[in-house]
């Protein structure tokens, strides 16, 4: 599941900053209090850790701005851009019998680069780099702290409701890169009915109901997750915290300012928490899938387009 979350990461830097305009977006997240649980290679069922349990709050802001955009014939661009992306998770553990992450501070940056290719294809690419902290004290971070990253997207027009792509993503996580597969998927039926799903910042499946210009409810599915890099025991290792969550989406776009409003409100139905092993092996291990369970959810959050 960690190598999940690490995949997340990638395609959030090389995918999650091509928007065509300039944007500003902030999210707050509530994971309520939960066990926590450990689950068995094989068809053992799962096993409660003592009486650990935690819940944890997650506020993220993001923004993206072309620095040279044209477009051509058929509204699709050409441009260069620059992002920056931060995440700051506050993990409420309690009753752990060992020592775990209480909270992650991610900080992103990266340049990206969106170019037709003929009128079925697309190409976005783009490099950056991050600081994945299990601290906000900045004298302790240091170059073990950082991830590269960079990656390429060869994007397939299908029809107008329709684009599907792949490629490979890469990021330093293990010390030396290391190469994901990259997919993009954006499928949307417009009208007052609108279904979409996008693996693009994270995950996101979707089905909602524009009832007019300004307000719009749907029942949505999102992933998404933050990764710490630290020592532990004398070893370099890798702190994944991910969460998969469900729930209603509503969606007010305040006139015509730019400014929307959203939240949800719903379960978390999983959340991976864990150490692995800073090597490939660490990352694909079976045997270390410690999760909390479902628990209650909400978030509320704004995005502003310029």
């Amino acid at each position: 599941m960690k190598s999940i979350t690490l995949s997340v990461t990638a395609l959030c830097m090389l995918l999650g900053l091509g928007a065509r305009a300039q944007q500003l977006s902030f999210k707050t997240e509530y994971i309520g209090n939960s066990g926590y649980y450990y689950l068995p290679p094989g068809e053992k069922p799962r096993e409660k850790i003592g009486d650990a349990k935690g819940s944890a709050m997650v506020y993220q802001g993001a923004f993206s701005m072309p620095l040279s955009m044209k477009l051509n014939a058929n509204n699709r661009p050409t441009a260069w851009g620059v992002g920056l992306g931060a995440a700051y998770v506050s993990l409420k553990n309690q009753n752990f019998s060992q020592h775990m992450v209480s909270e992650i501070a991610n900080l992103q940056l990266g340049v990206y680069h969106l170019r037709p290719l003929n009128n079925k294809w697309s190409m976005r690419a783009s490099v950056g780099a991050g600081i994945f902290t299990p601290t906000t004290d900045f004298s302790r971070i240091g170059f073990k702290n950082v991830l590269g990253s960079g990656g390429v997207v060869f994007i397939r027009h299908l029809n107008p409701n329709l684009d599907i792509g792949g490629g490979v993503a890469i990021n330093s996580s293990l010390g030396y890169p290391m190469v994901f597969p990259a997919v993009y998927i954006n499928w949307r039926h417009d009208g007052k009915f609108d279904v979409t799903i996008e693996l693009v910042e994270g995950l996101d499946v979707s089905a909602g109901y524009g009832f007019n210009d300004r307000f719009k409810l749907s029942y949505a599915l999102e992933m998404n997750g933050q990764v710490a890099l630290l020592t532990k025991d004398g070893k370099d290792v890798i702190f994944s915290h991910q969460y998969i969550v469900t729930g209603f989406r509503p969606e007010l776009t305040l006139g015509k300012t730019g400014l929307s409003i959203t939240a949800m409100a719903g379960l978390n139905l999983f959340r991976p928490a864990t150490y692995s092993d800073r090597t490939l092996k660490g990352v694909f291990a079976g045997d270390n899938d410690y999760h909390f369970s479902a628990s209650p959810y909400a978030s509320v959050g704004l995005k502003m387009k310029f």
